[in-house]
């Protein structure tokens, strides 16, 4: 009781605190605004503390049965929250999406727009829409000017500005779902000089994408098609570090001198020219030249068809070009038959240091059952001759393999001619997947047989490990 009455004399120590404390401590609650809010009611110290807390407001459209109905009640709920919140004096970050737009809808839409540009004037902006049909919303002209953005997300929504686009603060940028002309996608480049990242998904219409400022570093591009399949799309980008190309995609075109500074290529993408039959030879020259156009980058990644489809160029004599990369990720499925084609393009890598091989992905795959069988594959692999060696490969890393390692006979040559040709390695990491009585003793097993390959470094260890 004593202790209590003490307590009560020294009254609430955490209201005592300073300011900035007692903001950092709200500010880790920001994410759930109206926890938040709560807070003023403690006391008469926390009573407006709230309105100086960077807040986040997210609204998610909810899937129903009588969609109509539920979209309206939830229409109205949401301009209710924004009323109230149009007083708070920061609201870092403001999301909406799920909306399955349609024409009506679209002044309150409008309304979202100006509420995180004009109003509140937001950090962080997401707009992601559904359109069911043809009719996409289009955003409003005075949403091009904003000066404090930072990150804007739009999805399904349709830019056609028509004056100068001004967002100067913005540094992330990502479009998605919808078509673009060249025009509008060099207005809104020109009006945002402080851009780092800018993501395309989905997104058709640009035939020749221009990045000429100096902050752009990175350039993600997923899912890009073209109706004219005459056309490609023509990437001009001096001073961009980092690029990834993903999914399915129309021609694209990249010439070495267009991304000079480039350091990191991510090319996990499946070319898809939409055309009746399926034209290979036109989808192995585009993978050809885009791989001359990243011969000089440091890292690469490259995903399961690009694999496939070097080893079908391998059947037919074609060579990678040299290169200087130091690290290198392959994304492949367990399948022998790719194999030479790893080698292959691991004979122009000689300046690797490190290799990760990673077999999570199993996409059913059927391009090179086109060209040749697994007996002569298996042959042919056996056959494989490499003179040479990997003088700066240290680290090598096999990740997600699946499976009881005795019984993917493919991979243990690989194993084997890594081990061979990796002079100066010091790790090979082996982790494998797998759950099951059997994988304690297929460890053992396969860590005898690992330890018995005959290996060009001294100092190289193996670990294995399941999980």
């Amino acid at each position: 009781m004593e202790i209590q009455r003490k307590t009560m004399a020294r009254g609430d120590r955490l209201s005592d605190l300073p300011d900035p404390i007692l903001l950092h401590i709200l500010s880790l609650l920001r994410d759930c605004s109206k926890a938040v809010v709560r807070t003023s009611v403690l006391s008469k110290r926390w009573r407006f503390l709230w309105m100086s807390v960077p807040l986040s407001l997210g609204y998610h459209f909810p899937d129903s049965e009588n969609q109509n109905e539920v979209t309206l009640d939830y229409l109205a709920s949401i301009h209710r929250e924004l009323y109230y919140w149009k007083s708070c004096e920061k609201i870092w970050k403001f999301s909406v999406w799920g909306l399955r737009y349609e024409e009506r809808y679209t002044k309150d839409v409008d309304l979202w727009v100006h509420f995180a540009t004009k109003v509140v004037n937001v950090k962080a902006f997401t707009l992601s829409l559904f359109c069911a049909s043809r009719l996409m919303y289009e955003f409003p002209q005075f949403g091009y000017r904003n000066s404090s953005l930072r990150d804007l997300v739009l999805r399904h929504c349709k830019l056609n500005p028509c004056g100068r686009v001004n967002w100067t603060s913005l540094v992330s940028l990502s479009i998605g779902y919808v078509e673009l002309t060249d025009g509008a996608m060099e207005k809104v480049l020109s009006g945002c000089p402080n851009l780092e990242c800018l993501e395309l998904q989905k997104v058709s219409g640009i035939h020749h994408l221009e990045i000429s400022s100096v902050k752009l570093r990175e350039l993600m591009i997923e899912d890009y098609y073209n109706k004219n399949h005459d056309v490609w799309l023509e990437i001009l980008a001096p001073h961009i570090q980092h690029l990834e190309i993903l999914g399915l995609c129309g021609e694209i075109r990249i010439g070495q001198r267009n991304v000079a500074s480039l350091v990191t290529a991510i090319l996990r993408l499946n070319f898809d020219f939409e055309e009746e039959e399926r034209n290979f030879e036109k989808e192995f020259s585009c993978l050809k030249e885009l791989l001359h156009s990243v011969a000089h980058v440091k890292n690469l990644e490259l995903g399961t068809w690009c694999i496939e489809c070097l080893s079908v160029l391998e059947l037919k004599g074609w060579r990678s070009p040299p290169s200087s990369r130091k690290y290198l990720e392959l994304n492949v499925a367990v399948d022998q038959l790719d194999f030479p084609g790893i080698c292959s393009f691991l004979e122009s890598s000689l300046d690797l240091e490190t290799l990760v091989i990673d077999w999570y992905n199993q996409t059913p795959r059927d391009l090179l059952p086109r060209y040749t069988n697994e007996d002569k594959q298996i042959r042919r692999f056996e056959a494989h001759n490499f003179n040479g060696s990997f003088p700066h490969l240290k680290t090598i890393k096999i990740d997600n393999l699946y499976g009881l390692l005795s019984e993917n006979k493919f991979v243990l040559p690989l194993i084997k001619y890594l081990l061979e040709h990796a002079t100066v390695l010091e790790k090979f990491v082996i982790a494998a997947t797998f759950l099951g009585a059997d994988a304690f003793p297929d460890y053992v097993k396969m860590t005898q047989e690992f330890q018995s390959f005959p290996r060009s470094s001294l100092h190289a260890s193996v670990v294995f490990s399941y999980s």
